[in-house]
């Protein structure tokens, strides 16, 4: 990553960079849509000839241009390597004023019922709120395909719905008698299934932060878990499994203190007693979250395993992390630390695996990523989750913030994987 220091350009240069242009760009023209489509600009301009049907299909035109430079703005972004703060803010937001200010238009033409606006609404509100709470927290949630395919299907419903319009008036056998009218609505339908299902599926990813769970997991059983409740692969480790894992003070770990080593007790006593096995896949902290498992007595019981991939080939070849995501998305990435962590608790066979990605510094900062940007992901049979951190210090001070954050991650973590 050190190679990226020379590409980093000054504040002003990565504020304006080609991909947020577009984005603005995209912003800019939701007016000349929404004014293409609900004013007479036709009479306006001299144009009185011109059909109302060839008026919609102009606007439903400049609408599909406005949508296509949502991946004109990405691709410029990663293969530029200028992914910004503002950029993955405001990428966002554009595609939310963009579907908004056409469904309310819609809804001004008498083409959409207020509800189907009203649901959608309600989800974005709903998100938002969550978003706000991670980021008190210092977390982001990673966006599923369920949010992206939901996108998709609400921008093709608008611009359905642009062509044809849709008025819901006359008899029900004229209106079920006309097939783009009924492709509308069911596109339109399935957007609103998804819309609702991406929103349930944020929240549940959001469960920990609020609340969901937590009290079980921060409530500790007595010391003296045996750790038989997984079987020894060998042993060497059935003779470790024979203690219990409050019989004696964990045994120091490299470069980790007193604060880690509790984690690492409460994780490994909570996984005993729910009987979930637990793994991981570390870059920046090369095997420390695995070290401070394993520093617990009686964690063979329920620690399968670490992948110390720290380079790229190796997340590649041990991890299956697809090339194309390390080189589009980079290392240091919410999709490349889910397939580091889906490929850790697949190569090992645990029930919780934890995969974490970043830049402790000193060098190796990118443009939107800065020293102490560090990327984790939990996966479980349920599903991957993953959340960004931007921690402060040294490289020491990241790397054990880092291992402290996995592991109390570990431990709510196991305690859902159980219930």
């Amino acid at each position: 990553m050190g190679a990226s220091e020379g590409r980093m350009q000054s504040a002003e240069g990565r504020l304006w960079t080609p991909a947020n242009i577009v984005t603005m760009v995209r912003i800019c023209l939701v007016p000349v849509f929404v004014v293409a489509l609900v004013s007479p600009w036709p009479e306006w301009f001299g144009f009185d000839w011109l059909p109302d049907g060839d008026k919609s299909i102009i606007a439903a035109g400049i609408f599909i241009v406005i949508s296509c430079t949502d991946w004109l703005d990405g691709y410029l972004a990663r293969s530029r390597g200028e992914v910004t703060t503002f950029g993955k803010f405001m990428d966002p937001l554009a595609d939310k004023i963009l579907v908004t200010a056409a469904l309310l238009a819609l809804i001004e033409l008498g083409t959409l019922p207020s509800w189907v606006v009203l649901v959608i609404l309600a989800r974005e509100f709903i998100v938002s709120g969550v978003r706000m709470v991670a980021a008190s927290e210092g977390v982001v949630i990673a966006a599923s395909y369920y949010g992206k395919f939901k996108t998709v299907f609400q921008m093709v419903a608008v611009v359905m719905f642009t062509v044809k319009d849709s008025h819901m008036v006359g008899t029900a056998g004229e209106a079920f008698g006309d097939m783009l009218w009924l492709a509308s609505w069911a596109v339109m339908l399935v957007a609103l299934a998804l819309t609702v299902v991406s929103m349930v599926d944020y929240v549940a990813k959001a469960r920990f932060l609020l609340g969901f769970g937590r009290e079980e997991a921060a409530s500790l059983d007595e010391p003296g878990v045996r750790g038989d409740a997984v079987a020894a692969d060998s042993a060497e480790e059935a003779e470790d499994v024979g203690g219990s894992a409050g019989a004696e003070a964990p045994s120091p770990a490299p470069e980790l203190g007193a604060e880690t080593l509790a984690l690492a007790s409460s994780a490994v006593a909570d996984a005993v007693r729910c009987r979930v096995s637990v793994g991981t896949a570390e870059s920046l902290t090369g095997g420390l979250i695995a070290g401070a498992l394993t520093s617990v007595p009686g964690s063979s019981a329920v620690v399968r395993g670490g992948v110390v991939s720290y380079a790229a080939e190796v997340k590649e070849s041990l991890l299956g992390v697809p090339p194309a995501t390390v080189r589009d998305e980079g290392v240091v990435s919410a999709e490349t630390a889910c397939a580091m962590a889906e490929g850790a608790r697949r190569q090992l066979g645990c029930d919780v695996s934890v995969a974490v990605t970043g830049i402790a510094g000193p060098g190796g900062a990118e443009p939107g990523k800065p020293v102490g940007t560090v990327w984790m992901a939990l996966a479980t049979a349920s599903g991957t989750e993953a959340f960004e951190f931007c921690f402060a210090g040294t490289r020491q001070q990241v790397r054990e913030q880092t291992v402290n954050a996995a592991l109390e991650r570990i431990r709510c973590a196991v305690v859902a994987v159980s219930e």
